[in-house]
């Protein structure tokens, strides 16, 4: 499968006390990386008929970004989903080349209409894990 790609510079509103990029932002830009490949993938049918809610984050943090610095977001789906649920793996690299942020998110998926939870329908899954 090939990874989405989305580049991120951190702004100053994102820097903690210390002159990092704060943890609170780390998660949302995992939520934003997300977001965008749903979007960038699943077709225009799916979007209006599922929404995808985060269930667990694990994070490792390998490295602090700073304000004015970039990093690169590549995430993936390496599995089939199991039921309702599915592992979404994120790297955001420095332009230095070095990992800073590794995460495997786990997300479920629910009918925008009931706002139930549902099996991950084989052609929701298909286009992530080609």
């Amino acid at each position: 499968m090939t990874p989405y790609i989305a580049t991120i510079i951190a702004g100053p509103e994102d820097e903690d006390i210390l002159g990092h990029v704060n943890n609170a932002v780390w998660v949302k830009w995992i939520q934003d990386v997300a977001v965008a490949h749903w979007h960038a993938i699943a077709a225009p049918e799916h979007h209006d008929a599922y929404i995808w809610v985060v269930t667990r984050h694990e994070i490792d943090y390998r490295g602090n970004v700073s304000a004015g610095e970039t990093v690169t977001a590549e995430t993936w789906v390496p599995e089939p989903p199991k039921g309702a649920r599915f592992n979404r793996y994120m790297k955001f690299t420095g332009a230095d080349g070095k990992v800073r942020v590794e995460a495997k998110t786990t997300w479920a998926i629910l009918d925008r209409a009931t706002g139930r939870l549902v099996r991950v329908p084989p052609e929701v899954a298909a286009p992530f894990l080609a």
